[in-house]
């Protein structure tokens, strides 16, 4: 836990940008009936009944002192889907960064033998010497800055039915334009000095 706070309060720096990373996934939705349309007074009314239309992944990338996230679509949630993440942010996102630090959790997926499955050794050990990997502890993934986009990109754009994949991505592409616009930016407070007073339970008792 104090290892990614610590992280949290290092400055703006593009050379080695801070980049938290999570993953949702989103039930597409077909209507068996037409909506009725807004009148005045009144929202749009849906049926109850809906038809499922298959289930996508949200991998969720977020740069919180840069006010910058990127959500991208997949069909599954796979050690490679993961490791084409990672290619992403060391070939498109920040070519020219030196070192970028990643905060994630430990979900079975988040390996770096992944980029080894994917790519060849001397492309995975080239991605990978870019990358220093920060974990949050079991439970405690509240700690992950992504998540709260998450929370946000929940509230503001998934609320709804949507029926395929392709409508999906430009519903996230407008509400990800919007946000990076806005430059919109998490002001993280908890610090290592709040999690040993606020979370003292969680520490070893020493005896003496």
């Amino acid at each position: 836990m104090e290892d990614v706070l610590d992280v949290y309060v290092r400055p703006y720096d593009p050379d080695y940008p801070v980049v938290c990373l999570d993953e949702t996934n989103k039930q597409l939705v077909k209507e068996t009936r037409i909506p009725l349309p807004i009148k005045p007074g009144h929202p749009r009314y849906y049926d109850y009944e809906y038809e499922r239309n298959g289930v996508c992944n949200l991998f969720m990338l977020s740069e919180p002192l840069a006010g910058w996230r990127h959500v991208k679509v997949t069909d599954r949630r796979t050690k490679k889907d993961y490791a084409q993440i990672l290619k992403y942010l060391v070939d498109e996102r920040y070519p020219h960064a030196k070192m970028i630090t990643l905060i994630q959790d430990n979900l079975n997926t988040h390996v770096k033998s992944a980029v080894y499955e994917a790519f060849s050794p001397q492309e995975a050990k080239r991605l990978l010497d870019k990358l220093d990997f920060h974990y949050t502890p079991k439970h405690g993934s509240w700690l992950n800055i992504a998540e709260i986009e998450l929370s946000v990109l929940c509230g503001q754009c998934l609320d709804q039915r949507i029926p395929e994949q392709e409508g999906l991505k430009q519903v996230l592409a407008a509400w990800e334009a919007e946000r990076n616009a806005k430059a919109t930016k998490v002001n993280w407070r908890f610090t290592t000095k709040d999690a040993r007073i606020k979370l003292k339970r969680l520490y070893p008792s020493l005896e003496d």
